[in-house]
Parts: C-alpha cells; sequence; structure tokens
C-alpha cells in the first residue's frame, strides 16, 4: 500500500455509520503508512477534549481542520495538498466522494498517484439531481476508482459518471466484526435486565428517524400480538422520531409490548442484538427516493449474532440479506407483510435457527472487515 491520505468530514468521535466505517478499516491499515486528514466533531471545550482525547488514543496520525464540516473549499485543499507533500503519502482515499473528492485534480497535480472516492448512500440521491450529478461526473473522472456499497447505489451512482469511470468502480461495503458480534454477544443478560426473559423479542437496533420503519413494527404489534400474545418490541437507540414514535405505542395501544432502551454505548450494541429472537428494520424510502438506505449494515451485524432478519426494500438493504436464506425482505411501510414474516419466525424455532446460522456463514464468508481491507489496500 502507498503512503496515503485520508481526507474526510466523517471521523470519529462524531457518531455514524460512516464514521464507524472509515475508522475500522484506517485501523486494519498500516498506521506507519497512513495520515487522516479529518473536521473537528463539534465546537466548544467539550468537542475538542473529546476529538484530542480520541485522536490521542489512535496508532496512525490525526490532523483536524478547524471546521466541523470539512468541504473542498481552496482553503481546505490547500492543507490537504500540504498534509499530502509534508507526509510523502501518494495515494489518497476520499472518506466520502461528494463532495471532496473534488479536490482530486490538485491532489494529482501535488503528487497523488492512486486517488480512491468512496460512495455511500447520499451520493445516489446526488445521482438524481442535475447539479449534483455534474459534480459526481467530474468526482469519477478525476479519481482512479470509486467505489459503492452494494448493486443499488451502484446502478445509481454509474448513471451520473463517464463509461470509463463507471467501468472503474469496485464495491467496498463496510464490514462486520465476527468476533464483536456473535451468538454469545450477553443477549440473555439484557433481556433478563429488561424482565424479558420468557417473552419473544423482536428487536430493532438503529437510529430513531421515520426512513428506519420503527413506526411500521410499532403499528403490526397488533397483528404479531394476536398470534403470539407474550411478544415485545425491543427499540433500541435514539434520534428525533422518539417523540412520535412513543406517540404512536399509546395511541395504538401496545404500551406493555413495546420497550425503548434510548441510545445505547457501543460496547452494548453486541448484547443487545443478542436479545432478539428476530431482528426486524423494514426501512422505506422516502422524499422521492433522496432518502434511501444506503446498505444497512445492522441486518449483517443481526446475522453474524445468529438472528434471522426482516429488512425493507428501500435502496441497498436488501443486498445485506439473502431473501428467504437469512431472513426476507419486505414492503417498506407494509405493516401486514412485516407482521406476516415476524409471526412466521417467532412461531418456527427450527425456521429460527436455520436463518440465524446461514447468516452467521455468510458473514465469515463475505463481509468480515479483515477480507475488506485487503479490497481496500489493493486499491490503495
Amino acid at each position: 500500500m502507498h503512503k496515503t491520505l485520508i481526507v474526510t468530514n466523517d471521523f470519529p468521535p462524531r457518531p455514524g455509520g460512516i464514521q464507524a466505517f472509515l475508522h475500522n478499516m484506517a485501523l486494519r491499515l498500516d498506521p506507519e503508512r497512513l495520515v487522516v486528514y479529518a473536521s473537528t466533531w463539534k465546537r466548544g471545550r467539550e468537542g475538542a477534549e473529546a476529538t484530542a482525547a480520541f485522536d490521542a488514543e489512535q496508532p496512525f496520525t490525526v490532523v483536524r481542520d478547524r471546521t466541523t464540516m470539512l468541504l473542498p473549499t481552496p482553503g481546505a485543499t490547500r492543507t490537504a495538498v500540504g498534509l499530502l507533500r509534508e507526509h510523502g503519502c501518494t495515494s489518497v482515499w476520499f472518506g466520502a466522494a461528494a463532495p471532496l473528492g473534488l479536490m482530486a485534480p490538485a491532489l494529482r497535480k501535488a503528487g497523488a498517484e492512486r486517488l480512491v472516492a468512496t460512495t455511500h448512500g447520499h451520493e445516489a440521491g446526488w445521482a438524481q439531481l442535475p447539479a449534483a450529478r455534474q459534480l459526481l461526473g467530474r468526482i469519477g473522472d478525476a479519481t482512479d476508482t470509486i467505489t459503492y456499497l452494494g448493486e443499488y447505489t451502484r446502478s445509481r451512482i454509474a448513471s451520473a459518471l463517464s463509461a470509463g469511470a463507471a467501468g472503474r468502480m469496485v464495491q467496498l461495503p463496510p464490514g462486520v466484526d465476527e468476533k464483536t458480534f456473535h451468538p454469545g454477544s450477553g443477549g440473555a443478560e439484557v433481556r433478563a435486565r429488561l424482565g424479558l426473559t420468557e417473552r419473544p423479542v423482536v428487536v430493532c437496533v438503529s437510529r430513531l428517524v421515520p426512513r428506519k420503519g420503527q413506526d411500521t413494527l410499532i403499528l403490526a404489534m397488533p397483528l404479531i400480538l394476536a398470534a403470539e400474545p407474550d411478544a415485545v418490541l425491543l427499540i433500541v437507540g435514539g434520534g428525533p422520531y422518539e417523540k412520535e414514535l412513543r406517540r404512536l405505542v399509546r395511541e395504538t395501544g401496545v404500551e406493555a409490548s413495546v420497550r425503548f432502551t434510548g441510545a445505547v454505548p457501543w460496547a452494548e450494541l453486541p448484547a443487545h442484538f443478542g436479545a432478539g429472537d428476530v431482528f426486524a428494520m423494514p426501512c422505506r424510502t422516502r422524499r422521492g427516493g433522496l432518502d434511501v438506505e444506503g446498505l444497512g449494515i445492522v441486518y449483517l451485524e443481526a446475522s453474524a449474532t445468529g438472528l434471522p432478519v426482516v429488512a425493507g426494500d428501500s435502496g441497498g438493504a436488501p443486498d445485506a440479506v439473502l431473501d428467504g436464506e437469512t431472513g426476507w425482505v419486505v414492503r417498506g411501510g407494509s405493516v401486514e407483510e412485516a407482521a406476516e414474516r415476524i409471526v412466521a419466525l417467532l412461531g418456527d424455532s427450527e425456521l429460527r435457527q436455520r436463518m440465524g446460522e446461514r447468516g452467521r456463514r455468510w458473514v465469515e464468508e463475505k463481509w468480515r472487515w479483515d477480507l475488506l481491507a485487503e479490497r481496500l489496500k489493493a486499491l490503495l
């Protein structure tokens, strides 16, 4: 691997899926051949202290821009060029292609030999907007490789690229730490603490926003309870939609069968996955296709934990499920479909076990971080 400069707005301690993706990849690269140029998490003493403490723990060099939103401005581009030259980097990895990939021509001119730009879910939305499509096209032509999460995002993004740039696309999804997410992750302790030991548990681990489909699960609970009267829906995570979801629980009359944990520390997430018998997140596409699920790594984390999954059909979510083998894909927003699949799984322990074991094998075969990090090293 060439000595590499990572240019990214998304990096811990700022929370989020892209941040976790980049950090997990960075930890699997040679720290002596890596420099990270990132934004500052948030303003103020608390943000500065948290950022400094995080950076001090990393095995590689981290340089922070003072801004909380790193954009391809002339100033940020000059800083990136300076870091490339100062540290002798010959490869660049843009943590999110849009918009930081617009720095690519300046970094190429400064000596970068390999330029890799990674896309997530939002670039698929960009590909539908005329002005943003043009920017994606420029990024594709200026870099050596644009990576994609799965077939859905590839097809959307490729439509905005030149034929040459589209032909150079390579799949690079986030991975799963199969040693952290596994069937013995501590779910029994969480169930006992919450008083759910003897109850069938449907678990959803996700940020609480409308796209994720927690509201669909709440509306499905009366149908689920008709077949499984002791079932409980365990909603793990925090977010701006929580107040609305709690109101929906009251209006639906299922208060005794829905539990909210609020935000949970990352170290406790594997045990919360393990507290479920079935994982469900029937995500849906919103805002005319601009708000879509890029992949849905939580489905794979659930599979690694040995759970069957019920996923929505938004964006790239189906790429994280072997439909009929590791779980099922339902129409996002369909209360009846979600309830039907969940009831089938709760009522058949052999089916749950078979799908859970198949999901675990699939993660081990295809989605391990070490396998995907080797792919990134080759690109760089």
